[in-house]
């Protein structure tokens, strides 16, 4: 197979298998970041108007017809209460669109960086720069095109299934498209700022600390795609760390645009939610749903990078053999 088709099929079959595994981590996540304080109405906390009044975390269920909090002790009860009240597919709600979203976005965004790390930058730059800016470049892309989708995931993963509040991907799509209609194509982007801060420096620093990982590693004697996942794991949690703050207000700034109280309140804008959170929630509040995105983004990274070096690597090494 020719070098660019394998590192296609590679990049494909690592985001789809991440996709499928990492949507339960991504659900508690979100609810973790979106729910009210215990004793609060069951819905979206789509502003940070409420106090925190109550210690822990609070997770919203569906269960035997009626909505209701339940304390959760973090990230791993949240996801056994879950579990329990809804099964798989509360579990996997918004799967679908996490592979319409995480395919077609991870493939291309895979396929840029190697281009830029292996072909476009190094000519231009010096080599310790070429991994963080080749990553900086691709996920600034890859984020601002598929904003609008990442909308309608937070939007259909951050409330329990009902029949009342069904939010499935048709009733999404016609509240976005009302949006539309009212505020105009732009609105979409609504929360791309904080994704961009999210995302651009974790990429930069997840590319950075793979690249000097497995250089280690490779130095230490270690090969294949076990080195690539180790790297991946470790450079990914790192860079989950330092970013967190910034993924809280990415999921908070979208769900405030999705519930309409965006036009209603001051605090729209990115700097204004930040300063909203830590005056009425504290600072702790913006590392809230750390341990699942944590718990999500060290398999994922891991699984994504290495099944692009290794299938890519076996595929090409297949059709090199063939041709002798």
């Amino acid at each position: 197979m020719e070098p660019q088709n394998a590192k296609l099929v590679a990049a494909a079959t690592g985001s789809t298998v991440t996709a499928l595994t990492m949507t339960p981590f991504d659900v508690v996540k979100t609810r973790l970041q979106t729910q009210p304080p215990a004793n609060s109405p069951c819905v979206r906390r789509m502003s940070t108007a409420a106090m925190r009044a109550f210690e822990g975390e609070v997770v919203c269920v569906w269960d035997h017809g009626m909505f209701r909090t339940e304390r959760v002790n973090g990230f791993f009860d949240a996801f056994r209460h879950v579990w329990r009240a809804e099964g798989i597919p509360g579990l996997w709600k918004g799967a679908g669109t996490t592979l319409m979203i995480g395919v077609p976005s991870s493939t291309v965004y895979m396929l840029t960086y190697d281009h830029l790390l292996n072909v476009a930058l190094p000519p231009l730059l010096p080599a310790p720069l070429v991994p963080l800016t080749a990553g900086i470049a691709a996920r600034t892309l890859i984020t601002t095109a598929v904003s609008p989708l990442e909308l309608v995931r937070t939007n259909l993963q951050s409330t329990p299934v009902s029949p009342g509040v069904p939010h499935t991907l048709r009733s999404t799509l016609t509240s976005i498209g009302a949006l539309v209609r009212q505020h105009g194509n732009i609105h979409l982007w609504r929360g791309l700022g904080a994704s961009l801060w999210r995302d651009v420096p974790f990429s930069g620093l997840y590319w950075a600390g793979y690249e000097l990982c497995k250089r280690s590693l490779n130095k230490a004697g270690y090969e294949g795609a076990g080195v690539a996942f180790v790297s991946g794991a470790l450079s990914g949690t790192t860079a989950a760390l330092a970013t967190s703050p910034f993924d809280v207000l990415k999921t908070r700034r979208q769900a405030l645009v999705m519930s309409g109280e965006a036009g209603t309140t001051k605090a729209v804008g990115m700097f204004s939610v930040l300063k909203e959170i830590v005056r009425t929630e504290g600072v702790p509040a913006l590392y809230a749903g750390i341990m699942p995105r944590i718990a999500k983004i060290a398999p994922a990274c891991g699984i994504m990078i290495a099944c692009f070096e290794g299938i890519g690597k076996r595929l090409m090494k297949k059709e090199d053999d063939e041709r002798i």
